[in-house]
């Protein structure tokens, strides 16, 4: 007997459900939420990094004044 009571295939479960499988697919949940984490970040920093810093000054500069103009 196992550990819960079962026998050898997880509790005599059929088909091979069970915790075993949940963990299986919450792993690569896990692992597919990490890689689109990362293609994200990446796209962001590769946006920024084309941008010279004279863009980059002007474009805080607009949203400074959009940011302004919508509190009053």
């Amino acid at each position: 007997m196992g550990l819960l009571g079962g026998g050898r295939d997880g509790g005599g479960r059929v088909g091979g459900t069970g915790r075993g499988r949940l963990w299986k697919v919450l792993g690569v949940a896990g692992l597919a939420g990490v890689a689109a984490t990362g293609v994200v970040v990446a796209r962001d920093h590769r946006r920024r990094t084309q941008m010279s810093p004279d863009e980059v000054r002007d474009r805080l500069r607009e949203r400074l004044a959009a940011a302004e103009d919508s509190e009053s």
